[in-house]
């Protein structure tokens, strides 16, 4: 026992401590401490790994993914995502796969793939609207705004990122409509009303810096560096540009950051060329190729296009082995509850199954006095007991190549020649009939330890036989010989075989009958009958 609690207090202390990693890899990414962070990710997942909790891992696989994403490395970032995917679709967790669809969006929009960037955040608009969570509409809203904003189409952009901005205001996010502000203030920068532009730049850039979002402070600084050195703007100033993008710079170079680094290089080359400070530019200029050949090549992009190729390849293959899996199992299905020669022509695309059968005997059983059994016998034993005499009769029907049609309650009736025709169909029912007494002696009544008897009828003639239904499929067959069989058995007795002269005329010499007379047969009049 005490080992016991010994094992779940360690398992408790693991989990608490993989929670309290994860946690501390999110605050130093968003303080910019990348490399803190990849360290308690990493952590996190070990732990998470040695207690099996996959969904846990799925978490810190999408953690990887953003930050690697911040640092540049996008072939980095959607190997986790992927992997993140992965789970979360095993698990059917529908909010952690719309959280990387946006993951993977961003990614593509960072490499400029925007086509494939809307695709993916549509997909997790389409789960968040579903699920109702506010939260994660908006801030899809935010991303599909700064593609179209990406695309210069402006009034797009302003309309998703203003719907963005309305519903985290409600909620109170304040990190997250500091990033819409900021992409706000780009799209007013980019429409030349520079005044608005520096207003939502400096709005955004309080905010990080109250919540301490070292990534987004450079981004800001930046966006405020561009608007001083427009020369267009009235209060262009160069000293205040420079100030800023080389703040911004060293704030990635500190976090190891690439993923905006490139831009913030590019922006000061050209202040420094507009300066004429060919040098300084010159400089930047070339920091800023081979950062950007970095992280936007077109060796990434070609890996990331790889991937999307691969993962869509994994799901044809995934999609076409579930539809030969559902193929198999109607295969299956078909063959165990239809002949399978009528299963056959079911799954060739027969709409229509019918036929006329011109000789085939047809046969029913029936237990003796089974409302009375019924009555004295619980549900469980009544069920369970006809269920093994009638697997018991299937075994015989197997055995001898019948065709069971159906149970009705304790009846039970078989055809022997259908559906493939065969001319000793009337001397197998014989001996399948004989065997299905033999069968019986074996079972007795739990409440009075009696034998089960059975009444058995047969008749050989003309039947129509074909499938009905169209989700709950049934073989089936109507015609004067079903009726006539069925006349057999309720007109029979106990432990014997009753059947039609048309059945004895059938089956042979073979076989010894006992004629029983004229008898009056309902809705038939007056036939001479026979016990085998």
């Amino acid at each position: 026992m005490n080992n016991t609690l010994e094992i779940a207090e360690s398992y408790n202390l693991i989990h608490i401590r993989c929670k309290a990693w994860n946690a501390i890899g999110n605050v130093n990414h968003k303080r910019g401490s990348y490399k803190n962070a990849l360290e308690y990710f990493e952590k996190a997942i070990d732990g998470n790994e040695k207690l099996g909790d996959k969904l846990a891992v799925a978490i810190v696989y999408g953690n990887l993914g953003n930050l690697y994403k911040d640092l540049g490395s996008y072939d980095k970032s959607l190997e986790f995502f992927e992997k993140a995917l992965a789970i979360y679709k095993e698990f059917d967790d529908t909010m952690g796969i719309s959280r990387v669809y946006g993951g993977i969006g961003i990614v593509y929009s960072l490499i400029g793939s925007y086509e494939m960037a809307l695709e993916y955040y549509r997909k997790a608009l389409v789960i968040h609207e579903k699920l109702e969570d506010k939260s994660s509409i908006a801030n899809v809203f935010g991303l599909i705004g700064t593609v179209y904003a990406e695309q210069s189409s402006y009034q797009n952009a302003l309309e998703y990122l203003s719907k963005a901005a309305k519903i985290q205001t409600e909620l109170g996010e304040k990190s997250r409509i500091a990033g819409v502000l900021a992409n706000i203030g780009g799209i007013h920068w980019n429409l030349a009303s520079y005044d608005t532009a520096l207003e939502y730049f400096s709005k955004a850039l309080v905010s990080h810096q109250e919540l301490g979002e070292k990534s987004w402070i450079a981004n800001d600084m930046a966006n405020i560096g561009l608007l001083y050195s427009t020369k267009n703007y009235e209060g262009y100033d160069i000293s205040k540009a420079e100030d800023l993008f080389r703040n911004a710079i060293e704030i990635c170079q500190e976090s190891g950051s690439k993923g905006r680094l490139f831009f913030y290089y590019k922006s000061l080359a050209d202040l420094y060329e507009s300066e004429n400070r060919w040098e300084d530019a010159f400089v930047y200029l070339k920091r800023y190729i081979e950062i950007k050949d970095e992280v936007q090549s077109e060796e990434a992009k070609k890996k990331a296009a790889l991937m999307e190729q691969q993962k869509q390849a994994a799901e044809r293959e995934k999609e076409i082995a579930i539809a030969n899996a559902k193929h198999v199992a109607t295969e299956e299905l078909l063959h165990n509850v239809l002949p399978p020669s009528i299963a056959n022509k079911m799954l060739s695309g027969s709409k229509l199954i019918a036929e006329k059968l011109s000789n085939v005997s047809v046969l029913f059983a029936d237990i003796v006095d089974f409302t009375k059994l019924s009555q004295r016998e619980t549900p469980e034993e009544l069920v369970e007991g006809l269920d093994r005499i009638f697997t018991e009769f299937d075994t015989l029907a197997e055995k001898y190549g019948l065709e069971k049609i159906k149970t009705i309650g304790d009846a039970y009736m078989v055809v022997s020649g259908a559906p493939e025709p065969r001319e000793d169909h009337a001397e197998v029912m014989v001996h399948f009939a004989v065997e299905m007494l033999e069968v019986m002696k074996q079972f007795r009544s739990i409440s009075t330890g009696e034998q089960i008897q059975l009444r058995i009828g047969i008749h050989t003639g003309e039947v129509v036989a074909g499938v009905i239904g169209k989700k709950k499929f049934a073989y089936d067959m109507w015609g004067d010989a079903v009726n006539t069989a069925a006349r057999m058995e309720s007109h029979g007795e106990p432990d014997r075989i009753h059947v039609s002269e048309d059945f004895r005329n059938s089956a042979g010499d073979g076989f010894t009958f006992t004629e029983r007379g004229e008898t009056d047969i309902k809705g038939k009049g007056m036939m001479k009958t026979f016990f085998l």
